[in-house]
């Protein structure tokens, strides 16, 4: 199986045209019996904020079709104000990978600090539900260029890990074993 490339002929986008931020203040109803943002509430506010950053990266209809890494590092607690922000960090011929980062501000000094982060990958379909070629990604920043790196990596493990690629295939895998 050979990697994938991402819409040869589209225009390559960079991630900042698919940031999307969305924020949200934890209720009530957000929280569980310790006071804190329940973390299915986040991953359901995770998957909604990627969905729309992997559609603008592809003007089309996304799937979500793995939810490959979350980090839940902080808890959240009730009557904080948190801020998503989600990227595509890489394309591959149908699917996106979407970096989000969770913020939490101080109510008092508005100071932000990063408390989770998630990995997602989505799929353009078209109108009948099959996948569709998205654009590639040009990353521009030192920390886009680092998770435009890792995605392939990333991906090349869950495709072995699902013994949908032979590990002697996967040649990131066999860079990042021998270095």
């Amino acid at each position: 199986m050979s990697v994938p490339q991402a819409g040869q002929g589209m225009k390559p986008k960079t991630p900042q045209e698919s940031l999307a931020i969305s924020t949200h203040r934890v209720l009530p109803n957000d929280t569980n019996t310790l006071h804190n943002l329940f973390g299915g509430r986040l991953l359901e506010w995770m998957d909604v904020i990627a969905g729309v950053s992997a559609h603008r990266h592809c003007r089309g209809v996304v799937v979500t079709a793995t939810v490959n890494h979350v980090a839940f590092h902080s808890a959240i607690p009730f009557g904080s104000i948190v801020t998503l922000e989600a990227k595509v960090s890489r394309a591959f011929d149908t699917s996106m990978e979407v970096f989000i980062d969770c913020f939490v501000e101080d109510q008092i000094s508005g100071e932000r600090r990063k408390s989770n982060e998630a990995i997602y990958t989505f799929v353009a379909v078209n109108e009948v539900g099959r996948p569709t070629r998205v654009p590639p990604v040009v990353p521009e920043t030192e920390l886009e260029k680092r998770r435009y790196e890792g995605a392939l990596l990333r991906r090349q493990l869950a495709l072995v890990l699902s013994n949908k690629l032979e590990p002697g295939k996967a040649t990131e895998l066999r860079k990042f074993c021998t270095s």
